[in-house]
């Protein structure tokens, strides 16, 4: 083995390794489990919440495979229906081109080679974090497999009338021309103005004030709504109000919706361009006067004085317009949210348009059922109440898209508007008889991409044909995705699954956390906090990762913010940490279901307990290779510590295996973490060398112990090679075949089982024993500060007979590890002033006379204790001032008040060693 761990020598060399052998396939034995990767965007690159959820997949994934299961994880990527048209749409504006110039045909051939160009990326940077997919099976949403099954999806719906077009309400982009998902809107509070709006009443008999946010929407309007039991207004209901600007008269109803503490208690209701105006507008059948273009500039339908100015333009005139005639009442700042859409950056408006919906009720009733009797379990529970809340509330989903990259909705219509839904034009015309004199013109939207992701566990598996691997795969074992898509994609694959599989599309669903940094910010480009995965392990240098963070800001103001908080928290750039350590940071986080601050700290931690298990490798096989280890036989004598790494070993394998079956992957990692680095590395290997070194030990007990090290390490890499797999197979087949193991990679050997025979108790407590008296020896050679070699005489006080028994039968190890000068066994006389450790109920002393000079210790210790009152005195005189306290946030202050508890007790501590001392 290389002297030094270092994981770019490995990890590409060993994945490509794994990928070529087609090791990730399916074995075609064992019971089925498989897991669907969510399809990233084909646009995409690797976030930090692929990575957490990469990591937790694999893990699953090469667990159950160990476990001799029949393991797919099917992956595959998302068309990404307005994301990739955006990417081509630019690389022609930048050769002066628009999609319109070309055609739709002409510009889909585009689409498909930049797809086949640069559509890969996420892939290759997935391969970089060790995923196991099984990459021969790969899908992409616009295959023609996957084409077929939406087809065939959406004439079954439309034909059960489970599909229908309809003009209602949606999210609109003004500059890409096309409806948006809930998703694709990101809402921010923004400073604005709330504008307070006379409308004169009717009869002249007085005015109403309303307040809006959008004064132009006010062309717009259809009624002003007041409570029913708002005692101001009741007389006025049913009258009349002249809208200003406009010649029109609307009416006052009544609606519950109106808060009558909120402003005036009345509210202007334009239903064609408010998501709550428009269910007024349709309990009351109002009107529906859409004012804009699809770009968001005044139609014909506003008076003439604003037609084909932009929305923000006619704005000012209205308000302009309306100060004019006296009917502003006032103006005050307002702090209000804005929708934005995700790829455009143009502020969202709500739409009045035909398009094509799926009628969500009759398919939510099953999903809802399969939840409440325990087919689909949540993990962690609490996300039931989520899933129920949205969908005894679900609204009809709209899933046409004005673009042209995408599913093409399979309608054709007749010069008459007539809509004829088949699988081609061909079956439309025979369906409907149609005869060829009829001319047929194809729907120019595309599906919303979330249709096709809806199909991803049974379309993927080769749905509408009954293949094998449907057979075998579906229903799937667990999906691993972030509460944020329980409605757009979970809920929508629990309806589609029971409506076309007759069954659930998983049993489980578990629900991560978000990954926010350090300071527990969620990460985003525009606050400049993003940490790429890839450069986690690579490392990447102070200016490059300034330029990744400042390039391409929507907000250019915050490029100086940013630059500073970042050469603050990263001076020299990020160092090269590997996969192994970024995956093994994951997995210890995944907390159940709790968001997670990501910090440097905890992955320079498991970078070094990478280096702390090649290190032990590196000792195991100086001390094996070329020697017996018992693979052919021979006499085997196990020492105690043999005995009771072996048994400790069981523990935790009984609790990788308890842990990984709750979904608990911290508390696996912690228990592989505390065995390799407490019980093997720091124990055992240091418990081992009596035996290996000593003149007195017998071949038999060598070949014990020499075969217990390979044994129990070649499990140990096992046990961690699905949260760790790089490191773990580089070491293995190394280490494999002094174990007497046999085969090609670490990934396709059983997954360590218990063996109830190894567990040993007795070797448990009495190394128990060992460790409390060494660390008792270490403990006060550090508060003494006596040099660590220097040997120390011992007494033993207050001492049982199995105590002597246990000293006699562990010497090797105490004179090995401890270092004692002599032990005395005290009978009952009073010891000498001395330093002291409890080994159980036994006292371990030491005498201090003489072991170290007197008056420099009391020097010492007597400015340790002035550096630590002087800290104190400056906490608590923080902690005693009440502004201080008040205006603090509640963390700091709570960090202050740990700091005072934790240097009173060392302040305590001092003071008890300083009297013994001066007591010499």
């Amino acid at each position: 083995m290389e002297k030094t761990y270092d994981p770019r020598a490995i990890e590409q060399t060993v994945y490509q390794e794994w990928e070529t052998h087609g090791w990730f396939a399916a074995s075609g034995e064992g019971d089925p489990y498989c897991i669907m990767l969510p399809p990233p965007n084909v646009t995409g690159t690797l976030h930090m919440g692929h990575a957490f959820q990469d990591t937790l997949m694999d893990t699953l994934i090469r667990y159950h495979r160990m476990c001799g299961d029949n393991t797919l994880w099917q992956g595959g990527t998302d068309h990404a229906g307005i994301a990739t048209q955006m990417v081509v749409e630019r690389q022609l504006a930048r050769e002066g081109q628009s999609r319109h110039d070309l055609g739709r045909d002409a510009f889909l051939d585009k689409v498909w080679q930049w797809r086949e160009h640069s559509g890969h990326q996420i892939q290759q940077q997935m391969r970089r974090l060790g995923t196991s997919i099984d990459w021969s099976r790969e899908r992409f949403t616009m295959d023609d497999g996957l084409s077929e099954a939406v087809t065939e999806v959406f004439v079954q719906l439309f034909d059960e009338g489970l599909i229908y077009r309809g003009k209602r309400l949606v999210n609109w982009d003004p500059v890409l021309h096309t409806a948006v998902s809930d998703l694709e809107v990101l809402s921010e509070e923004e400073q604005g103005k709330l504008w307070h709006m006379r409308y004169p009443l009717a009869d002249g008999s007085g005015h109403l004030v309303v307040a809006t946010t959008r004064p132009e929407t006010m062309l717009g309007d259809t009624a002003v709504a007041v409570n029913p039991e708002d005692e101001r207004y009741r007389h006025l209901i049913g009258k009349e109000v002249e809208l200003p600007l406009t010649g029109r008269r609307i009416p006052v109803i009544a609606d519950d919706y109106v808060d009558p503490e909120f402003g005036s208690g009345c509210v202007k209701i334009t239903p064609a361009h408010d998501f709550n105006d428009y269910a007024v507008g349709t309990r009351h059948d109002l009107p529906m006067i859409n004012i804009f273009t699809i770009d968001a500039k005044i139609n014909d339908e506003a008076p003439e004085a604003y037609r084909g100015l932009d929305r923000f333009e006619a704005r000012e005139r209205v308000i302009q317009d309306l100060d004019a005639q006296g009917l502003m009442e006032r103006i005050d700042d307002h702090k209000l949210m804005v929708p934005r859409g995700d790829r455009s950056g143009a502020v969202i408006e709500p739409f009045l348009t035909d398009q094509w919906y799926v009628k969500a009720g009759p398919l939510a009733e099953p999903a809802i059922q399969a939840v409440e009797d325990g087919r689909i379990r949540f993990v962690p529970e609490n996300w039931n109440k989520t899933y129920f809340e949205w969908m005894r509330n679900i609204e009809d989903w709209c899933i046409s898209r004005q673009i042209w990259w995408g599913h093409r909705i399979p309608a054709w219509y007749d010069d008459a508007g007539n809509i004829y839904v088949a699988r081609s034009e061909e079956e439309a015309r025979s369906k409907y008889g149609l005869g060829s004199d009829v001319t047929l013109t194809r729907d120019p939207d595309v599906l919303d991409t979330w249709f096709s992701s809806a199909l991803w566990p049974f379309s993927t598996l080769g749905w509408p044909e009954k293949t094998p691997e449907l057979k075998t795969f579906y229903p799937t074992s667990v999906l691993v995705t972030g509460f944020d898509i329980i409605f757009f994609w979970v809920a929508r694959m629990i309806m589609m699954g029971l409506k076309f599989m007759d069954d659930v599309p998983f049993r489980e669903v578990y629900v991560t956390g978000l990954i926010r940094d350090a300071e527990g910010q969620k990460m985003s480009k525009s606050k400049g906090n993003v940490l790429d995965p890839i450069d986690l392990i690579d490392g990447i240098t102070l200016d490059d990762l300034l330029a990744k963070r400042t390039q391409g800001l929507m907000q250019p103001q915050m490029e100086k913010r940013i630059a500073k908080a970042t050469k603050k928290q990263f001076p020299d750039g990020i160092p090269a940490f590997g996969t192994d350590a970024l995956r093994f940071t994951l997995a210890a986080l995944a907390s159940s279901g709790r968001d997670i601050k990501f910090d440097l700290g905890r992955i320079e931690g498991y970078r070094n307990f990478c280096n702390k298990l090649w290190n032990a490798a590196r000792y195991v096989l100086m001390n094996t290779e070329g020697q017996d280890t018992g693979v052919n036989g021979g006499e085997v004598e196990l020492s105690l510590a043999d005995r009771w790494i072996t048994s400790r070993l069981q523990v935790t394998i009984a609790e990788v295996h308890r842990q990984l079956g709750e979904y608990r992957f911290d508390l696996a990692a912690r228990a592989l973490y505390e065995f390799t680095w407490h019980d093997y590395c720091d124990w055992y290997l240091e418990l081992c060398k009596p035996v290996l070194t000593g003149e007195d030990s017998s071949e038999a007990a060598r070949r014990g112990t020499r075969q217990t090290l390979v044994q129990v390490l070649e499990t140990l890499l096992r046990l961690m090679h699905p949260i760790m797999p790089f490191i773990t197979e580089a070491i293995w087949r190394q280490v494999a075949p002094l174990a007497g193991r046999e085969g090609a990679t670490i990934m396709h050997q059983p997954y360590p089982q218990v063996d109830e025979s190894a567990r040993d108790a007795q070797a448990d407590k009495e190394i128990e024993w060992v460790k409390n008296f060494i660390l008792g020896m270490r403990r006060i050679r550090a508060e003494m500060d006596i040099s660590p070699g220097k040997p120390l005489p011992v007494l033993l006080h207050n001492w049982q007979p199995e105590d002597q028994t246990r000293f006699q039968s562990s010497r090797a190890f105490i004179e090995f590890l401890g270092k004692p000068e002599s032990v005395q066994w005290l009978h009952g006389e009073e010891p000498p002033e001395s330093a002291m450790a409890l080994v159980g109920e036994m006292h371990l002393l030491i005498p201090l006379a003489g072991l170290i000079d007197k008056e420099a210790e009391i020097a010492r210790l007597e400015k340790e204790v002035a550096k630590v009152q002087k800290n104190l005195t400056q906490c608590r005189g923080r902690l005693e001032n009440p502004s201080f306290v008040d205006r603090a946030p509640a963390e700091v202050v709570e960090k202050e008040r740990t700091r005072v508890a934790e240097m009173s007790a060392s302040l305590r501590e001092l003071e008890g060693q300083l009297e013994k001392i001066r007591r010499l």
